[in-house]
């Protein structure tokens, strides 16, 4: 028994497809208004069904009218569905979105111009196929060559890849061989449009919503490890990783520094000024000492105006060189718009950790040098140190 779908039931399938998308984007957009990358996406699957229902609706027609308000539907929803997929990745910068723009309007005049003046259906199939190629190579180029990017991001470039290669295949055989891969001629050839267009539809569908998805657990993942004010890392996740560097530095036997800092008279500034001038004063303060930090060192806000730095691999010398640095940094610091300046007080420990070593020992020392620090009347270093009886316990 044969199984076969009628051109207009394959199309609805297509429309369908496309809508039930577009269904799930409204409930997503709805709690996320003023997202536009899925604002563009919606878009791109409503313009997408709408050249398919357009094409149900003629009859499969390849009439003027049909094959204009078909294609040019298809070029906007391809470029919006693209720059919506480089959105989503922070890939897209101002000169592809012009680009896209100048490449959509290019393509929508170059096609009427060929459909009003010269109507040959190859040189229609050629120049499509050349427009939405290079419109999917952008993306394909860029999510391939990103290293660090995810199995998702570069599963879905090779994706767009493969569609980028059967369009110049449906380019050569259109013309140089006469071979019309098309909508409009009932045959095998058909069949492998209508093929290629559910292979866009899934993949271009299934890549974005995982895309997505994987925006939203990055957005999670650093909700969870890192500090909301500051951007630096917080409590949990700095004790969680300077365990794993006391680890990694036992076994290499170096170093290990930790500082402990606040800003001085914080409370003053909170009282006198308020919470939101308070709240400036830190995101102030940790923007300075990020320009002092190395890559590998671990900086985080540990509660209140407290913060904490582990630099590995760096000897007592060094470290009290680095802790001046900072201190420095911070006595400079003049914040116009606040009209105010403030100073920090910073304690040092260095020590040489192993499997004995315990963060929390090491922190209460250092917060004892901090401590002192303040007692020997602030915007100062203080250095503690760390006995064998410390690290024992």
């Amino acid at each position: 028994m044969d199984l076969l779908l009628d051109m207009k039931t394959i199309l609805l399938t297509l429309v369908i497809g496309h809508l039930f998308t577009a269904v799930f984007i409204i409930a997503y957009w709805r709690q996320q208004k003023n997202e536009s990358t899925i604002r563009y996406f919606f878009y791109a699957k409503c313009l997408q069904a709408t050249a398919w229902m357009i094409l149900i609706l003629r009859g499969g027609l390849s009439d003027t009218l049909t094959v204009s308000l078909v294609n040019s539907s298809l070029f906007i929803g391809y470029a919006l569905e693209t720059i919506s997929v480089l959105k989503i990745q922070n890939i897209l910068s101002r000169f592809t979105r012009n680009l896209y723009i100048a490449l959509t309007i290019f393509n929508i005049v170059g096609f009427h111009f060929i459909l009003f003046f010269d109507n040959v259906e190859k040189l229609r199939i050629s120049f499509v196929s050349v427009g939405i190629a290079v419109s999917l190579l952008i993306p394909a180029y860029k999510m391939i060559q990103i290293r660090a990017a995810s199995m998702v991001t570069h599963v879905l470039g090779y994706l767009y890849l493969t569609i980028v290669v059967f369009l110049l295949i449906r380019l050569v055989s259109a013309a140089f061989f006469d071979t019309l891969i098309s909508f409009y001629h009932l045959d095998g050839n058909q069949s492998l449009v209508l093929l290629g267009q559910y292979f866009v539809m899934i993949a271009g569908n299934t890549g974005f919503i995982l895309l997505m998805k994987e925006q939203t657990d990055r957005a999670l993942l650093r909700m969870a490890n890192y500090d909301d004010l500051t951007g630096t890392l917080n409590r949990r996740t700095f004790i969680a990783r300077t365990d794993q560097y006391i680890a990694t530095y036992a076994k290499m036997k170096k170093p290990i520094t930790l500082l402990l800092f606040d800003i001085d008279n914080f409370k003053s500034i909170n009282d006198t000024f308020g919470h939101d001038t308070g709240d400036q004063v830190l995101i102030d303060l940790t923007t300075r000492m990020k320009t002092q930090l190395g890559a590998d060192d671990l900086f985080a806000r540990y509660g209140g105006d407290e913060f904490a730095i582990i630099i590995p691999g760096m000897d007592e010398q060094d470290s009290s060189l680095c802790a001046e640095k900072l201190r420095q940094a911070a006595e400079g610091a003049h914040v116009p718009e606040l009209r105010l300046s403030y100073t920090i007080s910073i304690g040092v420990l260095t020590f040489a950790p192993d499997e004995r070593t315990h963060f929390e020992e090491l922190y209460s020392t250092c917060d004892k040098a901090l401590y002192q620090a303040k007692r020997n009347g602030r915007n100062g270093v203080y250095r503690g140190s760390v006995d064998k009886q410390v690290q024992d316990t």
